[in-house]
Formats: C-alpha cells, sequence, structure tokens
C-alpha cells in the first residue's frame, strides 16, 4: 500500500508539472537550490517566484531544491531568484538583504552558505572586466533620469505637448530596463517602484494638461527619487521642495541644477522652492 501510495504521489507531481509548462508558452524547466526551512518558506519561496502564465516555482523543503518553470522570453532563472532572495531566500547565485533575512521568522532563519571572500590580489584584466560591468549596469537607469529631467524641463515652461511627448519617450525607457542585470540594490528599488513608474509615465503622456501632469509628476518625481538615491552618477542631482504645490501639501522634484525651477508652477511662481538634499 505504501509502494502504490508513492507512486501515485509521484503521478500527481508529474501531472501537475506537465500541466504547468502547457499553461506557460516557451516553457524552460530548471532545478535549483533555494535555502529554508518548512512550509512557511515554501510559501514564500513560491510566491515570491510565480508570476501568472510567465513562471511557476515549486520548492520542497526537504531536499531544499525548487523547480523552475518559465516562459524562456519573458524571464530567466537570475530574475526568479532575485525576486525569492528580496523575500529572505538564499540561493548559490543570489544571497538575501541581511536586513530581510533577519526579519523572517525564527523557524525560518536557515543556515546561510558562506559568502565568498573577494581577493585582493585581481589581475588587472578581471579589474577592467569587472569596472565595464558596472558601467553597463549603471547606464541601464540613465535614459530613465534623462527623460525623467527632460519632461521636468517642459513643465517648468508649461508646455503640455512636449511633456506627453518626453513622457512617452520616458515609457520606452522603462520597457527597456532589463531588470536581471540591475545590482542587487537597484533591483530592489526597481521592484518597488517600476508599477507606480509606468503608471504615472502613462498618465502624462495620455493628456496635453500641463495641470494633470503636474498631479501625476508628483508621484512620478518619489517614484524618481528612489531609483536616483541607488544608481551611481556623474554628478550630483539636486532634491528640491515647492511647499506651495499640491493645493499647500508641498511636492517634490528632481533637478541636474542647484538653482529653482519650479515645474509645478511654471512661469507663475518660478522661483518658488528649495533644495534639500543633494544627491551625489
Amino acid at each position: 500500500m505504501k509502494l502504490i501510495s508513492k507512486i501515485l504521489v509521484a503521478i500527481t507531481v508529474l501531472l501537475s508539472f506537465t500541466s504547468c509548462e502547457a499553461q506557460i508558452k516557451n516553457a524552460k524547466t530548471e532545478t535549483v537550490k533555494i535555502y529554508g526551512n518548512c512550509d512557511k518558506c515554501k510559501n514564500k519561496i513560491e510566491k515570491a517566484g510565480n508570476i501568472k502564465s510567465i513562471a511557476k516555482v515549486t520548492w520542497d523543503d526537504k531536499t531544499q531544491i525548487a523547480t523552475l518553470i518559465y516562459d524562456a522570453k519573458k524571464n530567466n532563472q537570475d530574475e526568479i531568484l532575485k525576486r525569492i532572495a528580496l523575500v529572505g531566500y538564499d540561493s548559490d547565485k543570489f544571497l538575501a538583504p541581511d536586513k530581510t533575512y533577519s526579519k523572517l521568522d525564527k523557524c525560518c532563519q536557515y543556515d546561510r552558505p558562506k559568502k565568498e571572500i573577494v581577493k585582493t590580489e585581481t589581475p588587472k584584466t578581471e579589474m577592467t572586466g569587472m569596472t565595464m560591468t558596472e558601467n553597463q549596469e549603471a547606464s541601464q537607469l540613465k535614459p530613465i533620469f534623462d527623460n525623467y529631467f527632460t519632461l521636468k524641463d517642459a513643465l517648468v515652461k508649461t508646455d503640455g505637448n512636449t511633456a506627453s511627448a518626453k513622457a512617452k519617450e520616458l515609457i520606452s525607457a522603462i520597457n527597456a530596463v532589463k531588470m536581471e542585470t540591475l545590482k542587487m540594490d537597484e533591483h530592489m528599488a526597481w521592484m518597488k517602484v517600476v508599477a507606480n513608474l509606468k503608471e504615472d509615465a502613462e498618465h502624462i503622456s495620455d493628456t496635453k494638461d500641463a495641470g494633470h501632469q503636474r498631479d501625476h509628476f508628483a508621484t512620478l518625481s518619489k517614484s524618481v527619487y528612489e531609483l536616483i538615491k541607488v544608481s551611481k552618477q556623474d554628478t550630483p542631482t539636486y532634491f528640491q521642495h515647492c511647499p506651495m504645490a499640491n493645493d499647500g501639501k508641498g511636492a517634490d522634484w528632481l533637478s541636474k541644477e542647484n538653482t529653482i525651477k519650479n515645474p509645478y508652477f511654471g512661469s507663475m511662481m518660478l522661483s518658488c522652492g528649495k533644495t534639500v538634499e543633494t544627491i551625489k
């Protein structure tokens, strides 16, 4: 009876994988180790890794082995493992942030794999390669910042037509970001703001009304601020605040110059506001 029971379980698991593969287009299946302990871990790992019709993760708490099934044209192993790391679970490729791991329930705090120690003497060729990679990752978000600043300049001029056009360019820049190439801190910030970033840019692009555009520019600026704080910049960025904007509630924006040019009022109150933070 025990043998029959095991066979039935195996068949059920096999059928579930086959069904899942059928639902996910361009399905690729891989197995990878993800560290964890219990059913709570299983729920969090699978929830973080799953994306409807794109990625399915099934994790075994006894073997610590996860089966990944994903649409190879829309997802990849690195992206899935990064999402899982962001909720506190290490794999052999990506370590969870220490603060996130420390917030896991005690029963979920597994023995963490040792971090690889980087040798102090690194060949120049390797250093050159590392620098190139870091620069490539940093440049991933640069088009977003560049488009944001041109959009801000259009609102300073109360030019709704140009603001709409620049917002469309911003949407293209957002869609072009390859999340799996971002550094961990950038990746964490990106996951947090990307939905709002895209929504606000779409609202601004869909109208020529500068007033409506400014409403969404305020929340757009919050998202861009989160990204620029974790991204290396060649020159300082100035975080500025106008206490009169947003019906007197105040609103913020980012600028490449310290001089105040208010995007919420334009020529009506061009110099209203002050720099509250310099981001280097």
